[in-house]
């Protein structure tokens, strides 16, 4: 490796240990689908956004909701002794990436077949204190 990709990649090594992430990899449900999910809670304070995925009839919203509180608890691993409730965290992004995708076989008639594509998505959710917001933008 040479010399500017080794400190480029120390830069982003030393940025992602000030993030606050998940990611859930291989999701058996479309992209298309989960992003509409995503969309909803997108900017909003995570206990609002944790009570909206809670009560969707989506069935990406369960998995998306078990994402946002996986990304809670790597906050408190790296937040030690602060409270949620003092942080103000929000949901900053979420990234919803197609993943791998399953090709399978439907017969048809007449001796022909169409092809079924079965979707994966990967997904990246960021949290960040409303507070670090405010004073980055001003």
């Amino acid at each position: 490796m040479g010399a500017r990709k080794r400190i480029r990649a120390n830069q982003v090594k030393e940025s992602k240990k000030e993030q606050y992430f998940a990611m859930l990899r291989n999701c058996p449900t479309s992209p298309r689908k989960m992003r509409l999910v995503a969309d909803l809670v997108r900017g909003m304070e995570v206990n609002r956004a944790l009570d909206m995925l809670k009560y969707s009839s989506k069935e990406a919203s369960n998995r998306l909701e078990k994402l946002v509180l996986s990304a809670i608890a790597n906050w408190q691993m790296k937040n030690e002794g602060v409270r949620i409730e003092d942080s103000k965290l929000i949901v900053k992004d979420v990234h919803v990436d197609s993943g791998r995708m399953l090709k399978r076989i439907q017969p048809a008639p007449q001796g022909r077949a169409h092809r079924i594509r079965k979707r994966s998505n990967h997904v990246t959710l960021v949290l960040d204190n409303l507070n670090n917001n405010t004073q980055t933008e001003q």
